[in-house]
């Protein structure tokens, strides 16, 4: 079983940004993959992971870049356990400051560049404050464009409909209760069905459906903080039943909902003054 360890707790900081302090021992995460970016740091121990086909080992102070979609577990290293913060980030708003560009994938999933530590660094201090706007704004530009200057994405996308993407995106945003299909995507858009999931996978590294799932996905977390049942919480984000949503949440975040339930702490007053 992942993350029955009573000692285990996950911290969400303050605000509407995801971002998390952890700690786990042992095995922390089943192979899940979410579609997002996810960006941390390691504080303490050794923070193990597979990913893209092989053991990746991230130590104190080392920066982990998951590209979305990408499958990986966690687990720790060492005996001791391991502490980390991270931040995840829908492609989406990489894309508000590339505009059409490949998304940036960092090779291996792990970083030690410098450039990338210093724009990193700012969205992972001050835990017990929400961002301001513009503040968050500003450090989501200097992320995406570092991240695009070391993966090497050099040239634009050609022959993608940026603009049709962004407008199925927006249909399913404002459509998280119903049923979507690629036809309506295709009428909604004026795009052709199978070059609008082509085009929707490269500008935001998922599948539409995907998308949708996920969107319902975190609403029904913010349901479960709010302390809504878990049988309330999977019908009213659309899911079947709770049998449903619980293997669609496992999936996605590598634990079942129970597990994330009993495993947050926000509880616990950080100050990032001397972890980071």
């Amino acid at each position: 079983m992942y993350s029955e360890n009573t000692n285990n707790w996950v911290y969400k900081a303050c605000g509407d940004v995801n971002r998390i302090e952890a700690y786990f021992s042992g095995a922390a995460f089943a192979p899940h993959r979410h579609d997002a970016y996810t960006i941390g740091i390691t504080l303490e121990g050794v923070q193990s992971f597979d990913y893209r086909g092989a053991a990746r080992h991230s130590l104190p102070g080392g920066m982990i870049v998951l590209y979305p979609d990408e499958l990986h577990d966690g687990r720790a290293g060492t005996d001791a356990g391991f502490r980390y913060r991270s931040i995840y980030i829908e492609p989406p708003l990489i894309q508000s400051a590339l505009g059409g560009k490949h998304l940036p994938f960092i090779e291996d999933g792990i970083s030690s560049d410098k450039r990338l530590f210093d724009v990193v660094l700012p969205l992972l201090e001050a835990y017990d404050q929400p961002f301001e706007t513009l503040e968050y704004e500003d450090a989501l530009y200097d992320l995406a464009t570092v991240l695009d200057d070391i993966s090497g994405a050099e040239k634009p996308i050609k022959n993608f409909n940026y603009h049709a993407a962004k407008l199925a995106r927006q249909y399913i945003l404002e459509r998280l209760d119903q049923g979507i299909s690629m036809e309506d995507l295709e009428r909604a858009t004026g795009h052709d069905r199978w070059q609008l999931s082509r085009d929707f996978r490269a500008m935001f590294g998922t599948s539409p459906h995907r998308y949708l799932v996920m969107r319902r996905l975190d609403n029904a977390r913010n349901m479960l903080i709010a302390g809504n049942s878990m049988a309330d919480t999977a019908i009213a984000c659309d899911f079947s039943d709770q049998s449903h949503f619980t293997r669609h949440f496992k999936k996605a975040f590598g634990v079942t909902p129970k597990q994330w339930v009993n495993n947050l702490g926000d509880h616990r007053n950080m100050s990032c003054t001397n972890v980071l």
